[in-house]
């Protein structure tokens, strides 16, 4: 029987806690707002010549498919593969127990000489298939069937450690190197990881623990980390218990990360589910996402380092994200953004539950910018600060940052946010001396405030419309909506 091959355009969507009450209430205040856009609210920037009426044709085998909601098309058709195996025919072993590093490297070999040839499939069947890392290949489709499910190894040392990143300078958490993802690729071209909702679990637990008693040698590894690489696709799986962020592309250009559903629990410390770094137009779409950390984290490089590589992140659409994090933002921008970042939506996002709502994060020392970025229609529920600048982490890599190193940030224009039992008003804290200017607000409702909750902000300075509470007064400006155009 020939093995299963992929329908790219068949993106299934996992919606959990779907909250139909809160939902229901909401529906006509968000259309009153929606509808109370003009058309100078539309979008900054056309997001690298993709627009809502483009057909997606991320499919295979078939015609491209209608999707209006959608940015995926980006990444234009990828053809059938010609060559489709199972990890079966390389010795692979699905009890669950069995060590299938070898068979996985094995594969990829193989693969790997097929590229040129019009490309491999490499299909993972129902069962557990215990892994240690192993990279991808070029023109090539890593296919989870219904039922399977990759478990990472227990044994650090199948975690091998790589060289420190060039724009961070040294392991994230510890100095020197860092243990390479669980699925790693650098310099590839036309990959795709994707499936019939199978399951890649990390097993986290053991580097959790590492962590927080203080004995981890190296930084943890990324349950998937692509590197300077291009035409990227990931898609219809369950990614579950990170060792440390859970979807890592880096130096990288047109990915695509749509329908995932990414797990961990609420405690485990820096299970991020997508962080975009120093990569050119993205696409995140239709993931729901519980991590104990950001669901969705913009970055572009640490400190001195990050400044060096100058490596930005731009072209960047964030849309129909739900989810929940009880420590940190549903979208987070930074803290890491000494390159730059810049040309960012995120819109129709869905959180609850957590500590923020939209956070930009940035620090004396990191340099770089943050400009052109758009937030909008955003629900929260039980968010505790719903909008949040914030700063003064200290946190760089070594004693070489420049105190002298001020990001610059420009043209943030935040509309049709609704929040619900909220427990403290937005925090907007800029840097002296920095320039934190063209803020924008607009139809902001925060719901549930004590009476006494009150705006925070420091070193900034932008306009606002629409907006309850009342703003700080560095936002006043009697309704005109000059810097929102």
């Amino acid at each position: 029987m020939e093995p299963e091959r992929p329908n790219y355009g068949a993106i299934m969507v996992h919606l959990k806690k779907p909250y139909w009450v809160f939902l229901i209430l909401l529906f006509p205040f968000v259309a009153v707002l929606t509808f109370q856009i003009s058309t100078k609210d539309i979008l900054p920037f056309q997001f690298f010549g993709v627009t809502g009426s483009r057909k997606t044709s991320v499919t295979s085998g078939s015609d491209p498919v209608p999707d209006p909601g959608s940015c995926a098309g980006l990444l234009g058709e990828f053809p059938e593969r010609k060559h489709v195996m199972s990890i079966k025919e390389f010795g692979g072993v699905g009890d669950g127990k069995t060590s299938n590093t070898a068979a996985f490297w094995k594969a990829i070999v193989h693969m790997q000489r097929l590229s040129n040839k019009g490309g491999g499939q490499l299909n993972v069947p129902k069962g557990k298939w215990l892994t240690g890392s192993f990279n991808l290949t070029s023109n090539f489709t890593l296919f989870l069937e219904d039922g399977a499910v990759i478990l990472g190894s227990q044994d650090p040392k199948e975690w091998p450690v790589v060289e420190p990143l060039p724009s961070y300078g040294r392991g994230r958490e510890r100095l020197g190197g860092r243990h390479i993802s669980l699925i790693h690729g650098d310099g590839l071209t036309n990959v795709v990881i994707t499936g019939q909702n199978g399951t890649i679990d990390g097993q986290g637990g053991m580097w959790w623990d590492l962590w927080q008693n203080r004995r981890l040698t190296h930084t943890r590894g990324h349950l998937v980390e692509l590197m300077n690489s291009h035409n990227i696709l990931i898609s219809n799986l369950t990614f579950r218990n990170s060792p440390f962020w859970t979807i890592h592309p880096i130096y990288c250009s047109n990915v695509v990360i749509k329908g995932m559903t990414i797990l961990a629990p609420l405690n485990a410390p820096n299970t991020d589910g997508i962080d975009p770094d120093s990569s050119t137009n993205v696409c995140i779409e239709d993931c729901y996402i519980e991590s104990g950390d950001d669901l969705v984290a913009v970055k572009s490089g640490w400190d001195q380092y990050g400044i060096r590589v100058a490596r930005p992140s731009s072209n960047i659409i964030v849309r129909r994200i739900s989810g929940t994090t009880p420590t940190c933002s549903g979208v987070g921008i930074g803290s890491e953004m000494s390159g730059g970042i810049s040309n960012v939506i995120i819109e129709d996002m869905n959180i609850w539950n957590s500590a923020a709502g939209v956070r930009i994060k940035t620090d004396k020392g990191r340099g770089g910018y943050i400009a052109n970025i758009t937030i909008k229609n955003i629900t929260m529920e039980r968010v505790k600060i719903p909008i949040m600048f914030s700063r003064g982490a200290n946190d760089h890599p070594d004693y070489g940052w420049d105190p002298k190193a001020i990001p610059k940030i420009k043209g943030i224009f935040i509309s049709n946010i609704m929040s619900l039992n909220s427990t403290k008003a937005p925090i907007l804290a800029g840097i002296k001396g920095g320039s934190f200017e063209g803020l924008c607000f607009k139809n902001v409702t925060l719901l549930g405030l004590a009476p006494t909750a009150a705006w925070h902000c420091e070193f900034v300075s932008g306009c606002t419309n629409a907006v309850f509470p009342l703003p700080c007064p560095q936002l006043q400006n009697n309704g005109s909506s000059a810097c929102c155009i």
